[in-house]
């Protein structure tokens, strides 16, 4: 498992898409996956370019309306944030009271739950910054629907080491999982990990029928819970060589576009902000691949400071950003992120109600001009 960081190599994952397959297998461990999402959740891909090169290679959108509509998640959870704001960090519809403490279990974190294929996940989430969707949520409901615990401290453990990092995706569905943010909990047993891991494990705690999950007591392997103290560990600072006359181009760990931007002539600046990340904390190998992703900006500086510590802020002719829920104080024009369904917006109680809205439009979608490519 791997993720390249040029440019033309994650191109190249956007050509290799099969995205009827992707449709049919996308749920098991080893079925047809595309493998982009660090590269959307870190912005250096929009959901939009993506389906534009699709339909390039003839592909008609009601053929592949399940590949969109997995596409479409990502656009919920971001205007569910985009609404929320800061309340998206905590419980968005109702209180499960059934948590038994706010901790994370130390089988989880030392991958020693004794659900093989899971502790190969965390395993491998922890070696290569990847966990697959299906194993996030069968991850997720062991922490919380079997473990008891409360969902927040646990997601945070799991965002700081995802590649794909994405802070609305991640919450939201943490939230799903743990009832929060849905009508019911999520639950999976053995036979499911089973079918879709290609295991074949038995006598497990949850080797048992989904109508008694609901009620069992902690198992023993998840009765040992931890803290965590996360910290994110930035690069040192280096003087940035600016020129007042041409507008500041502010990138983030979001925004990584590297044909964003590309036809002005600008300082254009990676802002890594230590407040940013001491209140969403990443690991090493996170900032490590941004860090890369952004090379592929030509002239790109990396800026380890607060927005206000540019020098001479003021005097530039513009300031360009895009719009983003953790980075409204960036001063200046907020350009409007590459939407799949710009015109559905606001906040949606389920993800079905908004993507019934989003059908209405799909038959847009088709006509466009040809996605952009730098070879």
């Amino acid at each position: 498992m791997s993720f390249p960081t040029t440019y033309k190599d994650i191109i190249k994952r956007i050509e290799n898409i099969d995205p009827v397959n992707y449709a049919k297998t996308r749920n098991y461990l080893d079925g047809d996956i595309t493998y982009l999402s660090p590269y959307i959740s870190r912005g250096v891909l929009s959901t939009k370019q993506i389906l534009n090169m699709l339909i390039d290679k003839g592909y008609n959108p009601f053929e592949i309306e399940k590949f969109i509509q997995e596409l479409a998640w990502r656009e919920y959870y971001q205007r569910t944030w985009q609404h929320l704001e800061d309340d998206m960090f905590d419980d968005i519809r109702l209180k499960y009271t059934g948590t038994k403490h706010r901790k994370i279990q130390t089988a989880l974190l030392n991958a020693e739950t004794g659900i093989t294929a899971i502790d190969a996940a965390i395993n491998d989430l922890y070696a290569f910054g990847y966990m697959h969707n299906h194993v996030r949520m069968y991850t997720a409901s062991i922490a919380c629907n079997i473990g008891k615990a409360y969902w927040q401290l646990p997601s945070q453990w799991m965002y700081y080491h995802l590649l794909d990092g994405d802070l609305a995706s991640n919450t939201c569905s943490w939230q799903w999982i743990a009832g929060s943010f849905s009508v019911k909990q999520y639950y999976c047993n053995q036979e499911n990990i089973n079918k879709y891991t290609n295991s074949d494990q038995k006598n497990t705690f949850l080797d048992i029928g989904y109508d008694k999950l609901p009620g069992i007591e902690i198992p023993p392997a998840l009765s040992e819970t931890s803290s965590l103290d996360l910290k994110t560990i930035l690069p040192a600072n280096e003087k940035l060589v600016l020129d007042t006359s041409l507008p500041l181009v502010i990138y983030n760990s979001y925004n990584l576009d590297p044909l964003w931007k590309m036809d002005i002539k600008a300082n254009r600046i990676l802002l890594l902000e230590p407040s940013h990340f001491k209140q969403y904390p990443v690991s090493e190998k996170v900032i490590q691949f941004i860090i890369d992703l952004s090379k592929n900006i030509d002239g790109i500086q990396v800026f380890t400071a607060e927005i206000n510590d540019i020098p001479d802020l003021h005097m530039y002719p513009a300031i360009f950003s895009k719009e983003h829920p953790a980075f409204n104080h960036i001063p200046g024009i907020k350009e409007e992120r590459d939407w799949l369904f710009p015109e559905v917006t606001g906040f949606h109680n389920s993800f079905f109600s908004y993507w019934k809205k989003c059908e209405q439009h799909l038959s847009k979608l088709h006509k466009h001009t040809p996605a952009l490519q730098r070879a």
